[in-house]
């Protein structure tokens, strides 16, 4: 993720006390090239999601709010679904999703914002 921070100067999360503040993450490779496949896409926004995650010593698991923001939500929700289905704990988190018209970088289809809690034992 140190890309990110030299490219566009924020940082992927901040975290303060046991909370961690996500900053919204996409579907690219490490060299921040956008996926172009919707699924494979999708899937990477994950594990980006999860390596960011990781860092702050939390898992998908402590995720307490998180919200979505889909290009053309009515085309890619089912598959996107399919794919949170696949590697998202299920009923662990308040989740809302927002359509909207494009994101930071042409080709981006989703972006996860989120907010965690690391939670003793």
């Amino acid at each position: 993720m140190q890309r990110i921070v030299e490219r566009a100067g924020y940082v992927p999360a901040v975290k303060v006390g046991a909370t961690v503040f996500c900053a919204g993450q996409v579907g690219r490779t490490a060299d921040l090239e956008v996926i172009i496949d919707p699924q494979s896409q999708f899937l990477a926004c994950w594990e980006n999601l999860r390596v960011v995650l990781e860092e702050a010593d939390c898992t998908f698991e402590d995720i307490v709010d998180m919200t979505t923001y889909h290009v053309q939500m009515s085309q890619h929700m089912a598959v996107f679904r399919e794919v949170k289905n696949r590697v998202f704990p299920r009923a662990t988190c308040a989740w809302t999703a927002i359509g909207v018209s494009e994101l930071a970088h042409p080709g981006l289809l989703v972006e996860i914002k989120c907010v965690a809690v690391k939670r003793d034992g």
